[in-house]
């Protein structure tokens, strides 16, 4: 099996090259390449004995997108994109990278021919949906989205279930709740701070939050999101009837909650590191997202999401830190 992942030096397709490099085998067949792409480079798997391909170019340069289909890939995860704030704030470049690197994608794929038609797992948003919201978001609610992000991961939503519908890909898109605790540096996401106030304090540095500690969201670890990637890969399209975009469970938590479980975890002078400086713009995107979902189709079919805050902090701790935190 050769498997390519965009947006392979992000956190998420790091995680899922790493769990893909040590169990060598995916839909239980061995994976013999792997092809990671990014604008920076990947990193190769310790753990893969197989053959590795790093490319570094943008999705939406011409010909890269053919270049990257040329050992006709069986599994393909669409990672790549940039994040919900930057998208915001730069309205071309999260079009070019959003939309436009997931269609050169697509057509790229319709042109290799009848006979080619991969296995094609996308990450879309909870941005795809917009407010007023009710108190659980069910799998009915329409997608109106309020931010150019959101926007555009519903557009690639749609586009997949095109290009599936036509027999070009076998797509399925799952719908990521924000992904809690990230690990590495504070980014330009507007949902970072879900992660900065329990990752800095960990680690003994200061963290910045941006929003009243009643705000609520609903929250995986990489580790679960890595598990709905390939459990996503092999589920089976029957039941999907069409709809291939499921929304993901996760951990529905206040600030206030995650406070303390960090409390519970570290103690209070983990928690005294947490500085509040409101940010009027982070507030108003955040505010735009739902906070609640009841995952039904989802669960139904298998994913299985994080037990709770307190089991996503312990998860962080084993997979970043060795076991070990902060005095």
């Amino acid at each position: 099996m050769h498997v390519l992942i965009t947006g392979a030096a992000g956190m998420i397709g790091r995680k899922l090259a790493e769990r893909l490099g040590r169990d060598g085998a995916v839909l239980g067949t061995a994976i013999d390449r792997l092809t990671l792409a990014d604008v920076v480079p990947a990193a190769r798997p310790a753990s893969f004995g197989g053959a590795v391909d790093i490319v570094t170019s943008d999705l939406g340069a011409p010909s890269t997108a053919a270049a990257l289909l040329e050992r006709r890939p069986g599994l393909i995860f669409h990672l790549a994109a940039i994040v919900s704030a930057e998208a915001e704030l730069d309205f071309d470049k999260g079009y070019r990278v959003n939309l436009d690197g997931m269609r050169a994608l697509l057509e790229a794929i319709r042109a290799c021919g009848e006979g080619y038609r991969p296995n094609f797992v996308f990450t879309s948003s909870a941005a795809a949906y917009g407010a007023p919201f009710p108190d659980v978001i069910g799998d009915d609610f329409i997608l109106t989205p309020h931010t150019s992000y959101g926007t555009q991961k519903v557009m690639c939503e749609l586009m997949l279930a095109d290009y599936t519908r036509r027999g070009f890909v076998d797509g399925v898109g799952i719908r990521l709740p924000g992904v809690c605790v990230r690990p590495g540096k504070p980014n330009k996401a507007a949902s970072g701070f879900w992660s900065n106030i329990i990752r800095e304090p960990l680690i003994g540095e200061p963290a910045v939050l941006p929003v009243p500690d009643s705000v609520r969201h609903t929250l995986a670890s990489p580790r679960a999101v890595t598990g709905y990637l390939l459990h996503a890969a092999g589920l089976p399209r029957g039941p999907l009837a069409g709809r291939i975009t499921l929304t993901m469970p996760g951990v529905c938590c206040t600030v206030a909650e995650q406070i303390e479980a960090l409390r519970r975890t570290a103690g209070d002078k983990a928690v005294a590191r947490i500085r509040r400086e409101p940010d009027a713009t982070i507030a108003r995107i955040v505010a735009g997202w739902p906070h609640r979902f009841a995952a039904t189709r989802a669960l139904a079919m298998g994913f299985r999401p994080d037990a709770s805050f307190d089991d996503i902090i312990r998860i962080h701790i084993e997979d970043e830190l060795g076991g070990a935190i902060a005095a």
